[in-house]
């Protein structure tokens, strides 16, 4: 079996296999897996609103997995997906409550995406910085950043920008605000999914280009698979671990524009939460690679609302639990493949 052949089977196994432990489980508390998992697939995918659902979860996912998957491409690990999201809806909801009612919307909106993107690359730069100029573990600043997120933002947040007696930001303008899918004919029954899924797809369909298809991608690559070869090459590493980090940071904060502008139109506090550590294992399932990105954040939107469908029959907890079991399973396939083709060298 070809390396290519084992990249293709390895992630369908892996949610096969979590699927199958998933069923154990839900016999073991005396259900049927078979009615669960059709009761689950039957109100996510099977009616409008719970495929709308499933497409307003998918949409910042396919945004944090990308903010992991190109660091990764440089041999990097963001996990800071998390406070950067977090940074670029507080910041978007704040210039879209801010900005004049009198300027053109197409203005607005695109000064609203840029301000969450320069926030959220705000953040991933940092630890990009710490990076270059200390040699200190990204892994580490970024956790660490996503705690000082948190306690910014929530500082900022109860002294200085809730609207008295609430918990969120006042609303952006009208002009900010993304329409929903369902505007447009009715089919998804009044569920949040809105443009920025749109503008997720064009981000994943970009990044593949700009990792498989442009120089400045090919560098990134050659950084991620010999640091050492690709500086004595001529390649400025320097740059392409801190642009990668950017960049990713970036991408997490462009998903304001799910929450904020088209869904909640205030910035509230926990609504990203979780999305960065889920894009994490969005990126594992899809190897890092963009092209799969879109897929596996779909399988993890399926899960992710799927979970609340059938709360009444069995604990949600359950498909976090599929969700965990799919990367450990990722994880170790790698290494047993790794080890395959070594030997076939």
């Amino acid at each position: 079996m070809t390396q290519k052949q084992l990249a293709l089977l390895t992630p369908i196994l892996a949610i096969l296999v979590a699927f199958f432990i998933g069923g154990l489980l839900i016999l073991f508390i005396g259900e049927n897996p078979i009615e669960i998992y059709g009761k689950m697939f039957e109100r996510t995918l099977g009616t409008p609103y719970g495929f709308g659902q499933v497409l307003y979860r998918t949409t910042p996912l396919v945004l944090t997995g990308l903010a992991v998957a190109i660091p990764f491409q440089a041999g990097l690990f963001n996990i800071g997906g998390e406070g950067q999201a977090l940074v670029g809806t507080f910041v978007c909801a704040l210039v879209g409550a801010a900005i004049p009612a009198t300027m053109p919307s197409l203005l607005v909106l695109g000064v609203c995406l840029l301000a969450s993107a320069i926030a959220g690359g705000t953040w991933g730069a940092i630890a990009g910085g710490m990076k270059v100029r200390f040699g200190v573990n990204e892994v580490i600043t970024t956790i660490m950043l996503n705690f000082i997120a948190s306690a910014l933002v929530g500082y900022l947040l109860t002294n200085h920008f809730a609207v008295p007696a609430t918990a969120h930001t006042a609303e952006i303008a009208t002009s900010a605000r993304l329409p929903r899918l369902d505007d447009f004919g009715g089919f998804f029954q009044r569920a949040p999914v809105n443009l920025a899924l749109f503008l997720s797809l064009l981000t994943a369909l970009g990044a593949y280009f700009l990792v498989f298809k442009t120089k400045s991608g090919y560098e990134l690559r050659a950084v991620g698979l010999n640091i050492e070869a690709a500086r004595y090459a001529g390649i400025n590493v320097n740059l392409h671990v801190l642009g990668s980090m950017t960049l990713a940071g970036a991408l997490a904060g462009l998903t304001a524009a799910n929450y904020v502008m088209g869904y909640k139109f205030y910035f509230e506090f926990g609504a990203t939460s979780g999305v960065g550590f889920l894009g994490i294992a969005v990126a594992m399932l899809a190897n890092a690679n963009p092209a799969w990105i879109v897929l596996s954040a779909f399988l993890f939107g399926v899960l992710d609302y799927g979970g609340l469908t059938i709360n009444a029959y069995v604990p949600k907890e359950i498909f976090l639990i599929i969700q965990a079991l799919v990367i450990l399973f990722i994880i170790v396939a790698q290494k047993f493949n790794t080890r395959a083709v070594a030997s076939q060298a």
